[in-house]
């Protein structure tokens, strides 16, 4: 026990002292200090050492790059969308133009409650049920944060209100953009086209045109028609400014400005009082009208009816309006003279003819007796003619001006479809005239490949695939697989009328450059000239011209102050099954296609036309008062004469 307390004391004498107390060591907390500041020296030197390396890094190393950005914080670079090229007809009356009007418009992705926001807005700017559907169908075609119109051509008023409140519709702002309008409306729509907002399809597009930074701020692109095919003329070149720009993003001031280079103006080959003269001639009826100079190939007039208001697409169309456009029967979005293949009825038949005098099959005087009807021996199956008991005697002239079904029938009896194919196509008929407006349709030139193509899937036999004689005798009259465009047949018509010198037919006459008034003409393009006889030639045009002497169009033409040429013709749209014709008992739309072809004046043609009118009937009642009227305005400046009266009973009038 004893030594047990003399442990003890030991060690609390080594501690301090017997009391308890710890004797301090002032030399070695001394020395624990020191260390511990140089430790704390060494991290703050440290410390300081690697703020002056960053800082020397950023301000000096990096200098360049961070000035760089914060110039871009402080300079905003806007696109200036270019004013786009103006669009006149022949005459210098303008057709399309721009101008610029103030659009209140919303980035959907800054507005929480996109719903009150529009009501609250509607009592400041009129927002009609019309403007809210497009705006919901903008979005749903948009990127959430596109900023899209709500309103367009605001007032100065409306814009006034808005500028007041402004500050309670964040993702809210009042744009001045610039507007496409188009003064005549529906009248010629379907060559004009119209502009509608940049899709992903359309950047493709530009993409591939590597026009993609002349496009920044442009929302709009050319859609359909001239428009479309000539985007790149007419959509110019974007300006830049450069706008010094505070915290919040608003400009301070203007540093620097590019001025935009407006498109290019187009000056048309259409006159728009011949457009709308043709128009009207149709009323209320379906159909097409190409008209164009044969000498030059310049197109005159370009009907597609019923037609379109092109401003509904200006701002973007609304639901309901698009829906009655794109749900109509009528389809008043189908351009119909290009997108149109209709069966070319007896307006077949001077081609035809024409190429029996190329390639020797037919002489101009060789003659048929016609009993009404011809039948293919050893079948029971008649092909009847149009008229009962037949027209007699009939030669190549009086073919076309009675225009006489069994000639054609004896001539596509004894022709090869092959032949007919190649004659056929140099006039234009199966492929492309070359038009300059996208989403022409080549039609059907039928043949043997022609059907052997056709009719190659699985599901078809091979008797579908072989080429019969009744298909060359429906061919014979322009029936059967046979379908044209009404630009094709006025471009053969035309070829016909010059001579069998084609041109290509093109809307646009010369191009203007607005920077330097430089003005370039679109030259008229001979594409080629039929390898057929001059001879043979006036034999048909002596026919053609015998038609409204004489024939089927005599009474339209009657009392006319020049002479034409040209060529009635009826389309069958569904088969009568040997019954009887009777339009009353059949419905409107399965009634037959009127046609009419025609050049004047008929000795120095300077306008070739074709016309179609749908379910219209007999060409000569229905197709031909229309090219009368066409004529007539055209040749004369007369508006208000038009044609003699036509019967529909009169049965000179019911022969195609």
């Amino acid at each position: 026990m004893r030594s047990l307390f003399r442990r003890s004391r030991r060690r609390d004498r080594s501690l301090g002292g017997l009391d308890g107390h710890v004797v301090r060591n002032p030399e070695r907390e001394l020395f624990l200090f020191k260390r511990r500041l140089m430790v704390a020296g060494l991290l703050v030197v440290a410390g300081f050492g690697g703020l002056v390396a960053r800082f020397v890094y950023l301000q000096v190393v990096r200098h360049g790059h961070y000035e760089t950005l914060a110039e871009s914080n402080r300079i905003a670079v806007v696109p200036i969308p270019p004013n786009r090229g103006v669009i006149t007809d022949r005459n210098g009356v303008v057709l399309a133009q721009s101008h610029s009007a103030y659009t209140l418009e919303i980035q959907p992705s800054r507005v929480t409650d996109l719903d009150a926001t529009i009501d609250a807005l509607a009592t400041l700017v009129e927002v009609s049920p019309r403007d809210r559907s497009r705006f919901r169908k903008l979005m749903a075609e948009s990127k959430n944060f596109e900023s899209l119109p709500l309103r367009t051509r605001l007032t100065d008023e409306e814009v006034a209100r808005f500028a007041v409140n402004r500050y309670r519709f964040p993702g809210v702002e009042i744009k001045a953009r610039l507007f496409r309008h188009y003064p005549f409306g529906e009248a010629g729509s379907h060559f004009l086209g119209h502009i509608g907002r940049i899709n992903d399809r359309d950047l493709e597009k530009i993409a591939e045109w590597e026009a993609t930074a002349n496009y920044k701020g442009s929302d709009y692109i050319g859609k359909l028609g001239i428009e479309l095919s000539y985007e790149r003329e007419l959509h110019g070149t974007t300006g830049v400014e450069e706008v010094e720009v505070d915290a919040g993003g608003r400009a301070v001031r203007t540093l620097s400005r590019t001025p935009p280079v407006a498109g290019n103006n187009l000056r048309l080959s259409i006159d728009i009082r011949l457009q709308q003269a043709a128009e009207a001639a149709f009323g209320e009826r379906r159909g097409a009208l190409v008209a164009m100079d044969p000498r030059t190939g310049e197109v005159l007039a370009f009907v597609s009816k019923p037609g379109f208001d092109p401003n509904l697409f200006v701002d973007g169309i609304d639901p309901a309006s698009w829906k009655e456009l794109n749900e109509s029967p009528d389809k008043p979005l189908l351009n119909r003279p290009l997108r149109g293949a209709y069966p070319p009825g007896s307006t077949i038949k001077p081609f035809l003819a024409l190429g029996a005098l190329a390639n020797g099959r037919r002489t101009a005087t060789q003659s048929f007796a016609d009993p009404g009807y011809f039948q293919i021996p050893g079948h029971s199956h008649r092909f009847r003619d149009d008229k009962p008991g037949g027209h007699g005697v009939v030669d190549m002239y009086k073919s076309i001006v009675v225009s006489c079904d069994t000639y054609y029938y004896l001539l596509a009896n004894e022709s090869d479809i092959d032949d007919t194919h190649a004659f056929m196509s140099t006039l234009g008929f199966g492929g492309l005239t070359g038009i300059d407006i996208e989403g022409e349709q080549p039609g059907v030139l039928p043949s043997r490949e022609w059907k052997r193509r056709r009719f190659a899937g699985k599901n078809y036999r091979d008797d579908h695939r072989k080429w019969y004689l009744g298909d060359s005798i429906s061919a014979g009259i322009g029936q059967g697989y046979t379908a044209f465009t009404p630009v094709q047949l006025a471009h053969a018509i035309a070829i016909v009328a010059n001579d069998g010198v084609a041109f290509r037919p093109h809307i646009v006459k010369q191009v203007e450059n607005v920077r330097t008034g430089e003005v370039r003409h679109v030259a008229a393009e001979s594409t080629h000239t039929l390898g057929v006889k001059k001879e043979h030639i006036a034999v048909i045009r002596e026919a053609l011209a015998g038609v409204p002497k004489e024939g089927t169009s005599a009474r339209v033409f009657r009392g006319a102050g020049y002479v034409s040429a040209g060529k009635t013709g009826t389309a069958q749209v569904f088969s009568l099954k040997g019954a009887t014709y009777d339009a009353s008992k059949i419905d409107e739309r399965l009634r037959d296609h009127a046609w009419y072809m025609a050049y004047a004046p008929a000795d120095a043609p300077r306008i070739a036309l074709a016309v179609l009118v749908e379910n219209g009937g007999f060409g000569a009642q229905a197709a031909a008062p229309i090219a009368r009227q066409v004529f007539d305005f055209y040749l004369l400046g007369d508006q208000g004469r038009g044609p003699a009266p036509v019967s529909p009973g009169d049965p000179d009038d019911q022969s195609d």
